[in-house]
């Protein structure tokens, strides 16, 4: 591993300890002639890094929703708040070995080239990671966020929770994707999603209605349903969970014929797999996923207040290498070192845009991109998918050619609220990944 350290973008920013260590790390690599192509990049700080908390170092702390200066420290590293319950590695990592003599990586805006410097100067990024064929292009960290820190993964969250969902079928405990909720769960027998089968839930086709606004008011379903999962009122209260959901009764439209994205739908189906399972979701993780597919660090999932389950649609933590262990998983068809961690049929049912009904393919589902099973599909002729965040954390994965690439950030705004020039720029750097590493944009 190669480690450097860019000179802070502010003239008052001080020397801390790990700046100074990491600066003597790096001349020392530079001595054995390895600085010029540093592939892993830290740096204490980025875009807006006052605003961020640069002054506090990033300190965890409460409401980072509205309180920007919370968002670094709370959303990687352990954070200020809410029970985890821990994911272990494997005994022997999978390598994810550093590219020895990597291509530069440009993009292109406007009439101009532009580089991933560029890129991480005007976006606020805490990681960024790239691999082509299982070695590392580029390894990028901002605001001194750190290599095997635990990053937040918000609604890249869900595409876990369906690939657990695809090998609880594999091994029987689930026995059709067209069962009912209410199979497994009768609790919630009387609610729509109740009768809703698990394929609907996975492609996000109840047709329940639910608003997932992110202006965190009575009037957003996402702000009430999170408010009932996590406040600490409610804790160990299942049953306000299931009198919640029994009363969402009616659809505005018949099951399976739209797109509509509701996290309700991912927090349903992983009380599913609980209830088919009896395991908990940190279990699952890592007896079928983590250590199979060679995991190096620790990750947990964030446990909600009102059932100790996890929080499925949102709230599963990992390093940024981790990420892109799995984004390489996806990209080799759930199979690690010939071994099958995730069956190819299901993989294929689950980020294939041709194997999509009408209504959930690209350009139909949303203006761009289609939805498979809880996974953004691109419109490229190559089959290309993404795992995607509210605040800009991003997997790309595009399997024919084995390019991975892997974002955390930190967004001012959810989607749908924020200014889409970050959004923008992701999309024109994922291109030209693309085009730098030989991929496909078709």
């Amino acid at each position: 591993m190669k480690i450097s350290m860019n000179t802070p973008t502010t003239t008052n920013h001080p020397l801390s300890p790990l700046w100074r260590k990491a600066t003597v790390l790096a001349l020392g690599f530079a001595a054995q002639g390895l600085f010029a192509q540093s592939l892993v990049v830290i740096k204490p700080d980025g875009p807006r890094a006052e605003l961020l908390g640069q002054g506090s170092g990033y300190a965890a702390c409460p409401q980072p929703l509205i309180r920007p200066e919370c968002r670094v420290g709370e959303w990687s590293g352990q954070g200020s708040k809410g029970a985890w319950r821990w994911i272990e590695p494997a005994a022997q990592p999978l390598p994810l070995p550093d590219a020895s003599n990597p291509p530069a990586i440009t993009w292109r805006w406007g009439f101009g080239t532009r580089t991933i410097d560029d890129y991480l100067n005007e976006v606020q990024v805490t990681g960024l990671l790239i691999i082509k064929d299982g070695q590392v292009v580029a390894e990028r960290y901002q605001y001194g966020r750190q290599p095997g820190m635990p990053m937040r993964s918000f609604s890249m969250a869900k595409t876990f929770t369906a690939m657990l969902v695809g090998i609880a079928l594999d091994k029987g405990f689930i026995k059709s994707l067209d069962d009912r909720v209410a199979d497994y769960w009768p609790e919630i027998a009387q609610s729509a999603y109740g009768q809703t089968t698990l394929r609907n839930l996975l492609r996000m086709g109840s047709g329940v209605r639910f608003k997932e606004l992110y202006n965190w008011t009575p009037d957003d379903d996402i702000f009430v349903w999170g408010q009932l999962l996590y406040h600490p009122n409610n804790r160990n209260s299942p049953q306000r969970l299931e009198a919640h959901l029994n009363a969402k009764k009616e659809r505005e439209a018949e099951q399976g014929i739209r797109f509509k994205y509701a996290s309700i739908e991912t927090d349903i189906l992983g009380r599913v797999l609980l209830r088919a399972t009896g395991k908990t979701a940190s279990e699952l993780t890592q007896a079928w996923i983590w250590q199979p597919m060679g995991a190096e660090h620790r990750a947990a999932w964030t446990v909600t207040e009102i059932d100790n389950a996890a929080g499925f649609a949102g709230n599963f933590n990992a390093s940024l290498k981790d990420y892109g262990r799995f984004g390489m998983l996806l990209a080799n068809d759930g199979v690690i070192n010939g071994q099958t961690i995730i069956p190819k049929a299901y993989l294929l049912e689950a980020t294939d845009a041709n194997q999509q009904p009408r209504a959930f393919q690209p350009k139909v589902a949303t203006n761009y991109m289609g939805y498979g099973y809880q996974t953004w599909l691109l419109p490229y002729k190559t089959r290309t998918f993404a795992l995607q965040g509210i605040h800009g954390q991003t997997i790309y994965v595009q399997p024919s050619t084995k390019i991975v690439m892997v974002q955390t950030a930190i967004y001012d705004k959810a989607s749908g609220a924020q200014d889409l020039k970050p959004f923008l720029y992701r999309g024109a750097l994922w291109e030209g990944v693309l085009n730098s590493l030989g991929g496909v944009v078709d």
